[in-house]
């Protein structure tokens, strides 16, 4: 059991680094928000971080 959970957090840092590090710091706010949100079972939180996902995916309208 730990070393799946070693490796579950592993992963969890790894994607939340490679977010970071495309997005920068609003993309870990946005992924923050929608992680706080699930967990706590909140649509208003979850919501509002899969909002700023998807504008951070999506880019400016040119």
């Amino acid at each position: 059991m730990p070393a799946i959970a070693v490796v579950g957090a592993v992963f969890v840092i790894g994607f939340e680094q490679l977010v970071e590090w495309q997005y920068g710091p609003v993309g870990v706010v946005g992924l923050l928000l929608l992680t706080i949100g699930i967990k706590s079972k909140n649509p208003t939180c979850s919501s509002i971080g899969a909002v700023v996902l998807a504008v951070l995916l999506t880019g400016p309208a040119r």
